[in-house]
């Protein structure tokens, strides 16, 4: 505990002064309490908030490819001015069936929702061993998408446990079709 001298000059009488020092005590202990307090929170707040960072396997450039059945994919194509796109099966066939459809990047009622209602589709259907742990996401941004359109697709396929995904180059066919729709 600190302590302050204090000299308070009182007059007792009319022909002499009196010099007094008096102690002032000064408890230190809230203020100790309140610094760990500070530190505390400082030290807590720093490890809770740590950023998270998401593996992300690229596959060797070979010439051997998978097949992937159409039912387990979901292919999403990142257009200008945060557009989704999105069909399953093949291209081709989704195209010419107008089964290409738009959407945002909403967890409840865009992507998000897509891809719960395919892990839905997939384990209804029951004839996958791997259920909705077989679908694959197939992401292809667009040269005229925005690097936060790539991550807020990737967050949408951690936050829906999508346990395959992959980046891709959108072919040629699907990039002309989203010319044609945007009327460029």
């Amino acid at each position: 505990m600190a302590q302050m001298e204090n000299s308070a000059t009182e007059r007792k009488g009319r022909s002499f002064s009196h010099n007094k020092k008096q102690l002032i005590r000064i408890d230190m202990t809230p203020m100790v309490d309140l610094g760990f307090l500070l530190i505390t929170f400082f030290v807590f707040t720093t490890t809770i908030s740590t950023p998270m960072v998401t593996d992300l396997y690229m596959p060797k450039d070979s010439t051997d490819s998978t097949n992937l059945s159409e039912d387990l994919a979901l292919t999403v194509l990142l257009d200008d001015n945060d557009k989704v796109y999105y069909y399953e099966g093949p291209f081709d066939k989704a195209a010419t069936t107008s089964r290409v459809f738009e959407t945002n990047y909403s967890t409840y009622s865009g992507m998000g929702k897509i891809i719960r209602q395919k892990q839905k589709d997939i384990d209804a259907g029951g004839k996958f061993a791997d259920g909705r742990k077989g679908l694959m996401m197939l992401i292809k941004p667009t040269s005229r998408s925005v690097y936060k359109n790539v991550v807020d697709a990737l967050d949408e396929a951690v936050i829906n446990d999508v346990k395959k995904y992959a980046i891709i180059e959108p072919s040629l066919t699907e990039i002309n079709y989203l010319k044609k729709r945007s009327g460029q």
